[in-house]
């Protein structure tokens, strides 16, 4: 009796719905910068519930909290950079999750008076205006670089922030420090801002005139093909 073997396929319908663990695939989303950042995302609700029991120790177990957040800013980043892990999902929730952390927390402690409002204002002001700049350069094709300003009010917001919460420990006036860090993070926002804004149309103007050379040179190569088929038709009309 012959043996026929049953060759199972390769792929079905169900593991193509499937989503893929392999970390060089840009749509996967099981990589480990990706869950450090699901992770930044998580621990907000733990920071606005310990800063709603308004007692010292549970704000020092909210700076603790921001503080382990922040921490996995910098891991998910160097951890992407060091192994070259660059995915859909990363790009889109890394800076969300950045921004849910900070604003949420900045407005939880404006409701405790601990900031002023028009901090909190400007600051997240700033933060939708770059976050559209962003949206529209990308769909403009262009590439908006974080500068070095950007990064510096991220690290002074992310030092202030638990100083605010905290406001003293050990005879230590972090609540004044926090105010004098959150002060300077508004200076490097607006300056950032400014840069980011710059080169945003400094790419567009590149992109524009890229356009236009483009346009240029269809229409240059449009008429050099019509004139090769005059040339050719004449030709051919001699010798007949």
């Amino acid at each position: 009796m012959q043996t026929v073997a049953v060759q199972k396929p390769a792929f079905s319908a169900e593991s193509e719905d499937m989503p893929s663990t392999d970390p060089s695939d840009p749509l996967t989303f099981h990589t480990t910068p990706n869950y450090l950042t699901m992770l930044r995302i998580v621990f907000v609700p733990g920071v606005i519930a310990a800063l709603s029991v308004k007692t010292f120790w549970w704000d020092l177990a909210a700076a603790i909290l921001f503080g382990l957040a922040s921490l996995t800013d910098y891991l998910d980043g160097y951890l992407a950079r060091k192994y070259n892990i660059e995915t859909v999902y990363g790009k889109l929730m890394d800076p969300l999750a950045d921004k849910f952390l900070v604003i949420c927390s900045l407005i939880m402690l404006q409701s405790l008076n601990r900031i002023p409002a028009i901090v909190v204002m400007l600051l997240v002001c700033r933060e939708l205006t770059i976050t559209g700049l962003r949206a529209l350069a990308s769909a403009e094709g262009i590439i908006v670089a974080a500068s070095s300003g950007g990064k510096w009010k991220t690290a002074t917001q992310m030092a202030a922030i638990p100083c605010l919460m905290i406001r003293d420990i050990w005879g230590i006036p972090l609540y004044a420090i926090g105010l004098w860090l959150i002060y300077i993070s508004i200076a490097l926002s607006l300056w950032s801002a400014k840069d980011y804004m710059v080169e945003f149309f400094r790419g567009l103007r590149r992109a524009s005139e890229l356009r236009k050379e483009k346009k240029r040179m269809k229409r240059i190569a449009r008429r050099e093909a019509r004139r090769r088929r005059r040339e050719s038709r004449r030709v051919k009309s001699e010798n007949l």
